[in-house]
């Protein structure tokens, strides 16, 4: 399911480029975070033994590249937004696609974080009119935008961003991060109906 033409990020400390690569080129680039051995095969169910693990780890390349993508994008050591704004546009990304997988492991790392327990429950209802913090608005609802309806996430869109204080490569950041988690719920709702398929085998 984790298609080897796919764009895949490279992430240093200080610098995050979006680049398409192939496996046989993408050179990954530090983690200092560590997370389960592997978010998907987690959220899956995928064990050694299951043919969707085997097809899956066919391209071990890529389940790596997938990894630490999401490593990277929520590593405490990010400069730029917060591990709590990340987790919750990651929480609104999965609640509007929708993925309720998805959105439990990520609604569990906040709550395990000591994220505000209400913030918590706007995002998971997508009610961001109840947030009142101007920063986290704009973030989210730029993030509804682009999950709900993406042509409007032009540049009037994106120039709100900055009026509400965020800078330039968090904007990038923000853009990132919702185009790997759109990416990570696909990947987990293919391979839940493939592990479906053969179950009933």
């Amino acid at each position: 399911m984790d298609p080897g033409n796919a764009g895949c990020l490279i992430y240093s400390r200080d610098t995050f480029n979006s680049n398409s690569c192939s496996p046989s080129n993408c050179t990954l680039i530090f983690m200092t975070n560590t997370l389960m051995p592997n978010t998907i095969d987690h959220l899956v169910g995928l064990t050694p033994g299951l043919s969707t693990y085997d097809v899956r780890h066919q391209r071990d390349k890529v389940v790596a590249a997938t990894q630490k993508s999401e490593e990277g994008l929520f590593d405490p050591n990010l400069p730029g937004l917060t591990v709590n704004e990340r987790l919750l546009v990651a929480l609104l990304a999965c609640v509007l696609t929708p993925s309720a997988v998805c959105a439990a492991e990520y609604r569990r790392r906040l709550e395990e974080g000591g994220a505000d327990a209400s913030l918590v429950e706007h995002v998971s209802n997508a009610a961001l009119s109840k947030i009142d913090n101007v920063r986290l608005q704009a973030i989210l609802k730029f993030t509804h935008t682009l999950i709900t309806d993406p042509v409007k996430a032009d540049q009037a869109a994106l120039q709100s961003l900055p009026k509400a204080g965020l800078s330039t490569p968090e904007v990038v950041t923000l853009a990132q991060l919702i185009a790997f988690v759109s990416y990570q719920v696909r990947v987990v709702a293919g391979l839940t109906a493939m592990k479906q398929l053969e179950q009933q085998a």
